[in-house]
């Protein structure tokens, strides 16, 4: 399979969710039959638990498409994306949590915003406007989006947004980092990839807690927001060359 067979890939970066990832897989399926030709990719980031057994029985009894990718040890979720980003061989990729908060059929339309755009490739992000988190999660979201929306100027409500469709040639285009997924619609839009925000659907985790805390994201999100703010700064891009 070449490069340029697949219109798009499923990029799920997947840690100890084997209670979630059958049922998760399940509707990925059920998805994929109203979408071009496409592949999903998880990413396995040094789970302990039972996910890549769970991974290999979807794969082997309803969804060929899968592949299987694993990290040795945990590295994080924007390194474990990134993984799969580059392995992936489709011109779109759309990024996926496996807890079975998303909703996948929401892919479909994305994909449709993004093709239907005219000019340079865009980023959709699947805002969402109604969260299924406790209140502290919720509230400590709002404060992130609103710091981060004023001090990048990015124009997104929900950057922090699992499910989100861009290029994977303009993604391999920024630089990585723990935390780079949280600041696409900043860092994208630096090179050029105009927003679309469309609404989605978010539920509850099926099984299990979220791996973050609201300090440790807090502590860590700062750090981040101001490494890009550096990378804004320091990044010169043409708006246009002229080859002699």
């Amino acid at each position: 399979m070449t490069q340029s067979a697949l219109t798009i890939s499923i990029v799920m970066a997947v840690l100890n969710e084997a209670e979630n990832i059958i049922p998760v897989c399940r509707e990925l399926a059920a998805t994929l039959e109203k979408l071009p030709p496409c592949e999903i990719v998880a990413v396995n980031d040094g789970s302990t638990d039972l996910t890549v057994t769970r991974l290999l029985e979807a794969r082997d009894n309803f969804l060929p498409q899968l592949r299987i990718i694993s990290h040795p040890k945990r590295l994080g979720k924007s390194a474990a994306l990134r993984t799969g980003i580059e392995a992936a061989k489709g011109e779109w990729i759309a990024t996926i949590d496996g807890d079975g908060q998303d909703d996948p059929t929401s892919i479909i339309h994305m994909l449709s915003l993004a093709q239907a755009h005219q000019g340079a490739a865009p980023l959709v992000v699947g805002v969402r406007r109604k969260r299924s988190d406790r209140l502290s999660r919720r509230i400590a979201t709002k404060f992130a989006n609103g710091l981060r929306q004023k001090l990048l100027n990015d124009g997104c409500p929900d950057t922090g947004a699992p499910l989100k469709l861009f290029s994977r040639a303009l993604f391999l285009r920024i630089p990585q980092f723990e935390g780079v997924h949280r600041f696409l619609p900043a860092l994208l839009g630096h090179y050029g990839a105009p927003l679309i925000c469309y609404e989605v659907q978010h539920r509850s985790r099926l099984h299990g807690q979220s791996k973050y805390t609201n300090l440790n994201r807090a502590l860590v999100g700062i750090r981040d927001l101001l490494g890009v703010m550096w990378l804004q700064n320091r990044t010169h891009l043409p708006s246009r060359t002229t080859e002699h």
